[in-house]
């Protein structure tokens, strides 16, 4: 099938132009707007529809096969250390360490630790009473500690697995999870800091937002121990990165290599996770038990279906031979890891989501990588970072992220905007320059 690069170009556009559109002005959900684009484009550049399905049903079927288990053990891990309680204890044991004067940079680490196995907005909402708390007896704004708070959040949300964009982008164009997860961290943590530092400078350049007098209830009195809070957290991800430097290694032979291998595949470290985090429990009924499992299986069903129609649409555009069509007609070459950058802060400014974002534009650029000098293990990694720092910026109005800080937090839109959107800004930019440079290193 010789398809022009125009009629490409056209049904791409179109394509993508009907996700934003669906999915930012009519809220439509993010998989029928990733379905229904995979057949305007398929069909839009002259494929049967029997090809159409075929490449759907393989791109559906090859990410949730790479990505299914580790997006419901994540999803899992975080309901639970929800649920016990386990994430105040990890903030009220940061904040212990940093000191109240600090309490803004103490809820920014917090929120960093914190959304390693939960998500932003979830994170949010569990810790925003214990950000108000702080808020009102420091008398530090409002708006700082909230910013420094999400934007925490937001650093680990984009760049590290299980979060379901970059993990899906991982899956999407091949990069192992260990060090993209060693990486990842090494590149969300300037991200965090600018998120931090930005907070403060425009802050304190607005008038004091003081927080109201609610006070958040606990309900789960018999918190777990500081050690069992940050276990679950801590275990996966040492374990994860014990297999990434062996795999680098290569010293499969012995034994114990081989037992160390296998439990850092991502798979059984989070489901170690899991069963670590069943412990911050204070008692064990097969009710509280079925309930938690069934609300992580429930709650990563809605994220492994995006994930699926992202992999469906990429299967669908790589039919297209577009990869072929661009790099003949594009300097791709000198582009490099911008132009994924590029590709994502577009689609995640117009559209708002930064999973749907991530997981659109790895479709895009995956037949790219070699014009883009990007086609080998290290060009992989970069890439998926490039994505995961363009995935931050700009979050405004259109993203539900944004409205969750905001209603929790009490701040007007105009406040949100000039501190919260801007730093998101910041942190993508700092990101893609961390990224750049590790590209020198690496």
């Amino acid at each position: 099938m010789d398809i022009s690069l125009t009629r490409v170009l056209i049904c791409l556009v179109a394509g993508i132009a009907l996700i934003v559109l669906l999915t930012a002005k009519w809220r439509i959900h993010a998989f029928f707007a990733l379905a229904i684009a995979c057949f305007l484009m398929g069909l839009g550049v002259g494929m049967p529809l029997s090809g159409v399905l075929t490449s759907i049903k393989d791109g559906f079927g090859n990410i949730l096969k790479s990505l299914g288990f580790i997006i419901v053990l994540g999803t899992t891990l975080g309901v639970i250390l929800e649920h016990t309680g386990a994430t105040r204890v990890m903030a009220n044991t940061i904040l212990k360490s940093i000191g109240e004067k600090r309490s803004a940079l103490a809820m920014s680490i917090t929120g960093f630790i914190v959304g390693l196995p939960i998500f932003c907005d979830s994170g949010y909402i569990v810790l925003s009473g214990l950000n108000k708390s702080l808020a009102r007896t420091t008398g530090i704004s409002l708006v700082i500690m909230a910013t420094s708070l999400a934007t925490g959040l937001y650093a680990v949300h984009c760049l590290i697995p299980p979060h379901p964009g970059v993990a899906a982008a991982a899956g999407i164009i091949g990069v192992d999870y260990g060090k993209l997860i060693l990486t990842g961290i090494g590149v969300a943590i300037p991200a965090m800091a600018a998120g931090y530092l930005w907070a403060n400078y425009a802050g304190k350049k607005l008038p004091v937002i003081v927080a109201g007098e609610e006070v958040l209830i606990e309900k789960n009195t018999q918190l777990p121990s500081p050690f069992k809070a940050f276990l679950p957290v801590v275990v996966p991800i040492i374990l994860i990165g014990i297999k990434a430097f062996l795999v680098v290694e290569q010293t499969p032979v012995n034994p114990f290599i081989n037992i160390l291998t296998a439990l850092g595949d991502p798979i059984i470290a989070l489901a170690i996770g899991v069963l670590l985090a069943f412990n911050c429990l204070r008692s064990f009924s097969k009710e509280t038990i079925g309930k938690l499992l069934q609300e992580g299986a429930e709650k990563a069903g809605g994220i492994l279906v995006i994930i699926g129609a992202g992999g469906a649409f990429g299967a669908v555009l790589a039919s297209t031979k577009i990869g072929d069509h661009l790099s003949a007609a594009l300097p791709l070459a000198s582009m490099g890891i911008f132009f994924p950058f590029l590709i994502t802060f577009v689609l995640k400014t117009a559209q708002g989501s930064s999973t749907v974002a991530i997981i659109t534009a790895a479709s895009i650029v995956l037949p790219l990588l070699p014009a883009l000098g990007l086609d080998n293990e290290k060009g992989h990694l970069l890439c998926v970072l490039a994505m995961g720092a363009g995935s931050m910026m700009i979050s405004h109005a259109n993203d539900a992220y944004f409205w969750v800080i905001a209603k929790f937090s009490g701040l007007e839109m105009n406040t949100m905007l000039k501190v919260y959107s801007v730093a998101t800004v910041c942190m993508g930019i700092v990101s893609f320059v961390i990224v750049y440079l590790l590209s020198f290193i690496l």
